[in-house]
């Protein structure tokens, strides 16, 4: 590839590699992943190109796709280019502190232009090109980085960071519950009103750190929530399948052969409620059972609670 890269996307995963796809209908995209990525010349277009780090920090857009628990130590071996803007698509809460992505960054890039990118988006479909809307989270003028979406891809703006980030690390978790709820057999009437419940209990977390309760009702909170908690295809479902057919973590995390963001952000938001005393009944029952207790004892305890809204 002869023309200049504009685009670069900074993992080789499942979603860094739908990303990339997604972004070559209209650009030069190079990939950064730490493995040889041996697909790309026959399954991306001629748009696509594997690049080292250095180059891909030097890009005027930067999409970052690598798994949420790693970022931290990340971040501390690169440096952005003053002029880049940096779109985030990574979902999850740091487990050991709590810190929401933005914190993190904030931390160690607080003048970085920056945006969260969140919403209903199965990497599969991404990749046959169906169509889907998205938000981007940000508090900055970026709005020329919609410009770089393919024309199946719909991008909204919304100024609710906070939210943003909690809607879409929380609705792995909800998508865990949702599979147990599937994998017990439990009906149509007790999914609904699990995911109901676990949208409101979303809102509430989300709220208790400044969010705004719109966020939880749009693309980031319900629709991600409603397309994670419902398909196979999602791989925190899954878990959820596999934990109602008695299998242990270790065994499911093994043959799913990838990141569940949802596992790890469990563990990070029961520590907060616990921590901030927020009442979080379905993701305290999910890291219970994460943890080995039995879902059908979990299911039982959680009727019997006295919901509050």
């Amino acid at each position: 590839m002869n023309e200049k890269i504009d685009i670069a996307v900074i993992g080789g995963g499942v979603w860094g590699r739908a990303l990339a796809f997604c972004f070559s209908q209209k650009n030069n995209v190079g990939i950064f992943s730490r493995r040889e990525l041996k697909f790309l010349n026959t399954y991306y277009s001629h748009k696509v190109i594997q690049i080292d780090l250095k180059d891909a920090l030097k890009c005027k857009y930067i999409i970052i796709a690598i798994k949420s628990q790693a970022m931290r130590e990340w971040l501390q071996n690169v440096e952005f280019h003053k002029d880049s803007i940096v779109l985030v698509t990574s979902k999850g809460i740091e487990a050991d502190s709590g810190a929401f992505m933005s914190d993190i960054f904030n931390e160690y890039f607080p003048k970085l232009k920056i945006g969260y990118l969140m919403g209903p988006s199965f990497s599969k479909e991404v990749l046959e090109s169906m169509p889907c809307a998205l938000n981007i989270h940000t508090k900055h003028n970026i709005k020329s980085i919609a410009d770089i979406f393919p024309s199946f891809m719909k991008i909204y703006f919304n100024d609710d960071v906070i939210g943003g980030e909690v809607a879409g690390a929380y609705k792995n978790i909800i998508a865990i519950a949702g599979g147990v709820s599937d994998g017990l057999n439990l009906g149509n009437n007790a999914k609904a009103s699990m995911l109901a419940r676990g949208l409101v209990e979303m809102c509430r977390f989300g709220m208790y750190f400044g969010a705004k309760e719109s966020t939880f009702l749009g693309l980031s909170g319900a629709g991600d929530l409603f397309l994670t908690a419902n398909s196979q295809l999602s791989r925190n479902y899954r878990v959820g399948i596999s934990l109602a057919d008695g299998k242990s973590l270790k065994n499911i995390l093994n043959e799913l052969g990838e990141i569940a963001e949802g596992v790890v952000s469990t563990q990070a938001v029961v520590k907060l409620s616990t921590k901030y005393n927020i009442y979080t009944p379905i993701a305290n029952q999910v890291y219970q059972v994460l943890k080995g207790k039995s879902p059908m004892i979990s299911v039982r305890e959680l009727i019997g609670t006295d919901f509050e809204i």
